[in-house]
């Protein structure tokens, strides 16, 4: 049975979890938004997070008035493969890492390399 938990609660979780990363990998987070929405539009419970922008790696010119790049969690799909807030918190802590490391331009094949997709 997967784990619930409200919409509140989650996002404090995810909070905790952003807040417990370490300050290197947060530091370089310019114009980011961090939003945990309860499923990815298509509905489907196969998504944990997504990278929602232009990852360094690939800007020509960044200045003022960019909309900032999005970081999305999704409440569902999360809860839906976790037993206990345990590995619910473990989970959390990896979709951040993987969708971060989108930002600073790491792929998803470096990503497996590292263990970390």
């Amino acid at each position: 049975m997967p784990l619930e938990m409200n919409a509140d609660d989650f996002e404090s979780l995810v909070t905790d979890e952003l807040d417990a990363l370490p300050d290197e990998m947060i530091d370089g987070l310019d114009n980011v938004v961090f939003v945990c929405e309860d499923r990815p539009e298509d509905g489907s419970l196969d998504l944990l997070g997504v990278y929602e922008g232009t990852a360094l790696t690939e800007r020509d010119t960044y200045g003022f008035g960019e909309m900032p790049d999005r970081i999305v969690l999704f409440r569902e799909p999360l809860l839906a493969i976790c037993d206990d807030i345990d590995q619910l918190r473990d989970e959390v802590h990896i979709t951040l890492v993987h969708e971060i490391a989108h930002f600073y331009g790491i792929d998803d094949a470096r990503l497996h390399e590292l263990g970390w997709a």
